[in-house]
């Protein structure tokens, strides 16, 4: 039988256990991001380097990133890092739209000094420059 103290310590439990989640959930997407975005980009941006006739063998290094400011709201968050082996020393971003989940590569690139070490970033054309291109900081507001 439900008395009105029983009825009052479920209702605590289940307060304390949406704050503990609450708590628990954040500090997960904090450091690993939000997984549907994270699934959308791993899907999406692989899929569409391949169709660009990209193998492994023309990429040093390829993953997901999450930078730690605002960039474009036009795109999810999590995006995607290539670096080509005939430039080694420029970091191409991609990313996934929210409105069609299209992949588009920003029209900026990274340049590397050293592993880790970054130098200027630059807008213009290079070997691996697709023909559109969105900015990577514009529309933050």
């Amino acid at each position: 039988m439900l008395t009105t103290q029983n009825v009052l310590r479920i209702i605590l439990g289940v307060i304390l256990i949406g704050i503990f989640s609450f708590y628990f959930v954040t500090i997960y997407l904090l450091n690993n991001g939000n997984p549907y975005h994270n699934y959308l980009v791993n899907k999406h941006i692989p899929a569409h380097l391949e169709q660009l006739g990209y193998t492994d063998e023309d990429i040093v290094e390829q993953h997901m990133i999450a930078p730690k400011h605002g960039v474009n709201h036009s795109v999810y968050h999590e995006h995607y890092m290539v670096i080509f082996k005939d430039e080694p020393q420029l970091e191409y971003l991609y990313g996934v739209t929210k409105k069609g989940k299209n992949v588009v590569q920003f029209c900026e690139k990274e340049t590397l000094i050293a592993k880790n070490t970054y130098g200027y970033m630059t807008t213009e054309k290079t070997n691996h420059s697709e023909s559109e291109c969105i900015g990577y900081l514009d529309n933050r507001n």
